[in-house]
Parts: structure tokens; sequence; C-alpha cells
């Protein structure tokens, strides 16, 4: 990938429209996401804004990375920049014509679930194919941006970048450690990882795949007979975790974060990745005892 230069802008040629001024972008009443530090809003017909002090660049730069090098459907990003004066970070990328996978979930038939897995899972090994530049890291070998490996003060033997395996899971252990949780389970941890834990190459991961991250589109039927389902394209939204990670990681984020279980997402989710059970049952512990 060649080096992106900040603050970005796309060539204004290829605009749908001009762009959005930071005013338009903060009196947005569109607003399809707020937390603390960040906000998404939808500006007008075209743009989606992603914006904040918590808000990374650096999702913008892994999506114009994925935009790059792979065919995986994508926002296309159209500007990354701060603003000095509030120290927020501003996303701007298109706007995608359709809905959340979670809102559309209960609505589709057996059939258009399977297009849309068949078309994710092709995705997802596209994506696993794309080799690292050099162990577990996010993009230009930066550290890794899960939430796992976050400190307030960026701390590197728990945020990357990682050599090995076993880095990685030391880094793990550091940051239950950070969290103050206990250091007699911390050394089971320790003495447990180095058994049930490796052989897991770097593979690319987006980090948080659950359905409120993908959006479907539709797209022209198949056949011909007018009677036929329409089908969805999915598009996959919410890079801001991704890079290579541990070949066990999509799967074991993916079921964490699997609605409550009360659906058959999790039946879905082993139809488009690959499943790593055991791994995740030492995730999920992990995970669990980290953010409750």
């Amino acid at each position: 990938m060649a080096s992106i230069s900040l603050p970005y802008y796309v060539d204004a040629a290829t605009l749908p429209a001009g762009l959005p001024t930071l005013d338009e972008i903060e009196s947005s009443q569109d607003v399809l996401v707020e937390q603390t530090g960040r906000k998404v809003v939808g500006v007008g017909q075209y743009y989606i804004v992603k914006y904040g002090r918590a808000v990374e660049l650096m999702e913008g730069e892994i999506m114009l990375f994925l935009g790059q090098v792979t065919a995986v459907p994508v926002p296309r990003i159209y500007a990354l920049c701060k603003d000095p004066s509030n120290k927020k970070a501003y996303i701007v990328m298109e706007r995608i014509a359709g809905k959340n996978l979670d809102i559309a979930w209960p609505s589709l038939s057996q059939t258009q679930k399977d297009f849309i897995a068949t078309r994710l899972r092709a995705n997802f090994s596209e994506l696993r194919k794309l080799p690292s530049p050099g162990g577990y890291c996010s993009v230009g070998k930066r550290p890794l941006l899960d939430n796992v490996f976050w400190t307030r003060d960026t701390v590197d033997t728990i945020s990357g970048p990682f050599s090995t395996e076993a880095e990685l899971n030391d880094a793990m252990i550091e940051k239950y450690i950070f969290n103050n949780l206990p250091q007699k389970k911390a050394n089971f941890y320790r003495r447990a990882f180095p058994s049930v834990l490796r052989g897991h190459p770097p593979v690319f991961t987006h980090g948080d795949f659950q359905r409120k991250n993908v959006m479907v589109r539709e797209v022209p039927r198949s056949g011909e007979s007018e009677q036929e389902e329409c089908e969805y394209e999915p598009v996959i939204i919410d890079w801001e975790s991704a890079g290579w990670y541990l070949s066990y990681w999509e799967y074991s984020r993916a079921l964490f974060a699997c609605g409550g279980w009360r659906d058959d997402w999790s039946v879905w989710v082993d139809k488009i990745l690959d499943p790593f059970l055991q791994e995740w049952a030492w995730v999920n512990m992990l995970l669990t005892e980290l953010w409750f």
C-alpha cells in the first residue's frame, strides 16, 4: 500500500457531491451512532461521517488499503482529517444504500441468508490471503486496535505489534493484570495459554464481525421470474479494529458478540467463518472477565 499523507482528500473530480463542511457534520440530526468520544452521522444523500476524539484515522487508512488490494466491498473513503481546535478526527465515507443486517435478519428467508453467508465467506476468505507485514499488527505494522490491547497511554507490550503468538498471549495476560484482575488467575492463564493457544498464524481480520457491522443492499435477481426473492449483497463496515490477528480471533470475537444467542445467528457464523471452538471457549472466558 502506498503511504497515506494526512489529511487525505480524494480527487474532487470523483466526488458524488461537495464534501460536507465541519459545521454541516457537527449540526447533522441524522445520528446513526453516538458513544463517548465518537459519533456517526449521515450528511445528505451521499455521505456518512464518523468523528470524535476517540476516532482513529487508521480506520480510514485500513479501508483505503482494502480498496487498493482486494475486491471486498467496503465504503469508499472520501476524506480523513483532524481539527486541531477540538482534537476531533473525521472520517468521511460513502453512504451505503441499504439496511443493517441486524435489522434485516428477522425478515430474511433461508435462501436470502444463504446468499449473504456465501458472499461473506468469500469476502473473509479473500481477507485471509493478505500477507502480514510481519507478525500480528495493524496496517503499516502498527499496534493492534482491538480494545483487548488498548490502554489510555499506549503500552507497547500490550498493544504490539507482536512478532510471535507467545508475545501476543503475554500481552493479553498483561492487560488482564492492567485491569486489576486477580493475579492468581493471571498466573493460571500464563500456565495454560502456551498449551491451548498456539499454532495460530497471523491472518487479516475485521475484528468486530457482527450483524450491526454489515450493511446489505439489494442486487438484481439472478433469475428471470418476477416471483423470485430479491438478493442482498453484504458490505462490511466499522473497520476500526482490523489488522493481522491470530487465525482464531475473528471467530472468537464473532461468537462473543453473538447478539445474546436469541436466534440462529451462531449457526450462520459457523458457515461464514472457520470455527475454532476450543480457542473460543478460552477467549470468551478472558473477555467476559475483562469487560464484565
